[in-house]
């Protein structure tokens, strides 16, 4: 009896994934498998109303969202702003299974993000998602000020997205389309999907926190329905 509740639970949580055609997922590798300590691609342009979905490569990393004056600093500590936090994502480099993290962007503002891991935040593991189109607030700019800053802290708890899992046969697309580039490493493809981001809409909505602005357009992959449908399932479990 468990099991057939579990199992239509499951169902329906992969229907409503399937409702609105569309939904474009974005998707930021965290680090990599030579150990790097990059986000790639780290510099992406994602409309109002996108998903990002962090995968994390073997090691120990985070997303952590902060203000561009306060690099390697969790923006829950300088303003009122729960922000994004992915929490540390441990990944043994045998592992088959990729860790996800994932996003709702809900409007045009620049969000600013570093790995709080260690000194990652210090050594440039930063990333922009719309950053503003002229101005100085630019990457580099915040990678400048990130060196100079003592401490590489981490909010107290998860918040702004969702956790999940991506196997092997899930986390690379099964589509095709055409290739973007951008100012950050990595390359993936563009293809069209099903999907509804109703499930972190909420979530970011419930944390209170606001995302995105303007920018130059990075290397961009729609993820298959397989893969939404696994990350209704990671929801799910």
């Amino acid at each position: 009896m468990q099991f057939t509740t579990l199992a239509l639970a499951a169902m329906s949580v992969a229907g409503a994934l399937a409702q609105t055609a569309g939904t474009t997922v974005h998707v930021v590798k965290v680090g990599s498998a030579n150990g790097s300590l990059t986000f790639a691609p780290n510099d992406i342009k994602v409309p109002a109303g996108d998903m990002v979905q962090f995968q994390f490569a073997p090691n120990n990393h985070t997303v952590t969202q902060s203000t561009f004056a306060k690099p390697c600093v969790p923006i829950s500590q300088t303003s009122n702003v729960s922000g994004i936090y992915s929490g540390f994502m441990p990944v043994k480099a045998a592992d088959t299974n990729t860790p996800t993290y994932t996003i709702m962007v809900n409007d045009t503002k620049p969000i600013w993000l570093y790995c709080s891991q260690g000194k990652h935040c210090q050594s440039g593991m930063t990333m922009v998602i719309n950053v503003a189109a002229t101005g100085n607030s630019t990457l580099a700019a915040y990678n400048t000020l990130a060196k100079s800053v003592a401490a590489n802290l981490a909010p107290g708890g998860v918040s702004g997205g969702i956790s999940g899992v991506n196997s092997s046969s899930s986390s690379s697309s099964s589509s095709s389309g055409t290739s973007d580039s951008g100012s950050g490493s990595g390359s993936s493809t563009t293809s069209s999907s099903s999907g509804s981001s109703s499930a972190a809409a909420a979530a970011n909505t419930k944390n209170g926190t606001s995302f995105a602005t303007a920018m130059r357009p990075a290397s961009v992959e729609v993820l298959s329905l397989g893969g939404l449908v696994a990350l209704g399932f990671a929801v799910l479990f």
